[in-house]
């Protein structure tokens, strides 16, 4: 079902009604967002698809299970492996086989957990600042997943997402404070992972032995300023992957696609792109 709305539409998948955001032709690329509150594929994804798009990709942007437009029913269980099934049914109503993958965060964890287990779904992998492997939880991002709704306490989170928060400013704040309360929004954040969250952070690690194995070329991106998910993680990553790269941006927070767009855009589609010697 097509909506008139931008460039997005509404899926079956898994048996639930997904908006997905689409744009440009060309070799596929699916897009997966992070779990801050009030978080959407659009909103996430905002200077990324149109860059995708421009240099001849098929960006493919989900809003996964319980965020943004995909409203879940309010008994629904939320699981990580209902998240990766979810993921891999995007494409299958696609009818697509296999993509170029991008996870920011808690979608780099989905991510990686499919190029481990699902490796010819999978072209080339991009993880930014990902959850996929053992660390113990940051008060950060134990702030984030207890989200209590207000603007003042979506403004600070804010400031904990980025390294230099001024230039999002008050509306921002505002505007993602509407979109994690609109149709019960909140409600469904609350019941995704309660506390205690370590168990989550537990639950989103794959196993070392099968990281291992992970097939697909794969360029790993991290702020150094990141408060939510410690760097270790992508070093941890980059030791474990046997084709991978780091890109690591100085003065940059959590949001890389976001404080450092360009350049973000400009190193993952010349990753996309650059042909393999």
């Amino acid at each position: 079902m097509k909506n008139d709305e931008g460039s997005g539409r509404y899926l079956t998948v898994e048996g639930q009604q997904t908006w997905v955001e689409e744009t440009g032709s060309g070799d596929p690329v699916l897009l997966l967002h992070g779990s801050g509150p009030g978080v959407s594929a659009a909103a996430n994804w905002r200077s990324t698809i149109p860059a995708l798009a421009a240099r001849g990709f098929r960006a493919i942007a989900p809003d996964q299970l319980g965020f943004g437009r995909t409203v879940t029913p309010e008994s629904y269980e939320y699981s990580f492996e209902r998240w990766v099934a979810h993921a891999l049914g995007v494409l299958d109503e696609l009818g697509v086989e296999s993509a170029h993958l991008v996870g920011n965060s808690f979608g780099g964890a989905i991510a990686l957990r499919i190029a481990a287990r699902h490796p010819e779904r999978v072209r080339r992998l991009v993880l930014m600042g990902a959850v996929g492997v053992p660390f113990r939880i940051t008060e950060a991002l134990d702030r984030v997943w207890g989200y209590t709704p207000s603007v003042d306490e979506m403004e600070e989170l804010m400031r904990v997402f980025s390294y230099d928060s001024s230039r999002f400013g008050r509306d921002l704040a505002e505007q993602r404070y509407l979109a994690s309360i609109e149709g019960g929004a909140d409600s469904r954040f609350a019941a995704m992972f309660p506390a205690p969250r370590q168990r989550w952070v537990d639950a989103m690690a794959t196993p070392f032995a099968e990281i291992v194995d992970v097939r697909a070329r794969t360029l790993l991106i991290h702020g150094l300023e990141d408060r939510v998910i410690p760097v270790e993680t992508t070093l941890t990553l980059a030791r474990l992957i046997p084709d991978a790269r780091v890109q690591l941006f100085s003065r940059c927070g959590h949001w890389t696609q976001l404080e450092r767009a360009d350049e973000f855009n400009e190193i993952v589609g010349g990753f996309f792109s650059a042909r393999v010697e």
